[in-house]
């Protein structure tokens, strides 16, 4: 990994993400900037543990999710233990996905049961006031 620094703000606007995310993280544990006086100094690392976290998300992974495949950062070994968590957790997350959709289509279903049955309903109704009265 390069040695390459980065402020807060540069990490920021480069990920398109707020100061306020990144300390949160920060004291989440998941970062460990070095410190120059007040001053934050984000590692390459740091930088790709924020990529990480980032797409964890929009993925669905809860934060602990995300420190568990952090934390099995492991560049001596390939990340193979890392990459395997991950494809695990890809696999356990398309399954939920999975599960929602059919729940939402029963959803929907169940819906247009309802929607049909007020709508004759209503239509009953209707039928019965146009009717004189003699």
């Amino acid at each position: 990994m390069s040695s390459q620094t980065y402020s807060i703000s540069d990490l920021a606007r480069e990920l398109d993400i707020t100061t306020r995310a990144i300390r949160f993280y920060e004291e989440q544990g998941l970062l460990s900037p070095e410190r120059r006086g007040l001053e934050r100094i984000y590692s390459a690392r740091d930088k790709v543990t924020l990529k990480l976290i980032l797409r964890g998300k929009r993925i669905g992974f809860s934060l602990a999710e995300c420190r568990e495949l952090i934390e099995l950062y492991d560049p001596t070994s390939g990340n193979q233990k890392q990459l395997n968590s991950m494809l695990a957790k890809i696999a356990e997350r398309r399954a939920q996905l999975e599960q929602q959709l059919l729940d939402i289509e029963q959803m929907q279903l169940e819906l247009d049961t309802a929607e049909e049955r007020c709508q004759q309903a209503l239509a009953q109704t209707l039928e019965h006031q146009a009717q004189p009265i003699l």
